[in-house]
């Protein structure tokens, strides 16, 4: 699983992210104003990797062993998985998941805001 460090350091990668520590010390990250990818390290314990997917990959994920809806966000009819236990899923396996949910939160801004950003312009 991803450490903290290596978490941020992908998120970071991406383009035009935010970073905040917020909801009793999570990591969440931003594409501009949109939530995108939440981390939670405890001590001692498997870290907790939340990110929003698409509706297929909700359903393929959702029970997958080591994932699970997002606690909170998919009790509200969002689409986000938690990775939250082994086996769950590889580093390369979540950050591509984590790069699919900055994408598909970079679509909830306008359409004016993403070409300002310089997203979704292909």
């Amino acid at each position: 699983m991803l450490s903290v460090d290596a978490f941020n350091d992908f998120c970071r990668s991406l383009p035009a992210t935010n970073y905040v520590v917020q909801w009793g010390g999570s990591h969440v990250w931003k594409v501009d104003t949109k939530v995108f990818a939440i981390g939670g390290w405890n001590e001692g314990e498997y870290p907790a990797v939340t990110f929003k997917v698409s509706d297929l990959a909700y359903e393929i994920l959702r029970d997958a062993p080591g994932l699970r809806p997002a606690p909170y966000l998919a009790s509200r009819g969002m689409k986000w998985i938690q990775c939250f236990e082994e086996p769950g899923l590889t580093d390369d396996e979540l950050k591509d998941h984590i790069a699919e949910s900055h994408r598909l939160a970079s679509l909830n801004l306008t359409k004016k805001r993403q070409k300002e950003l310089g997203l979704n312009q292909d």
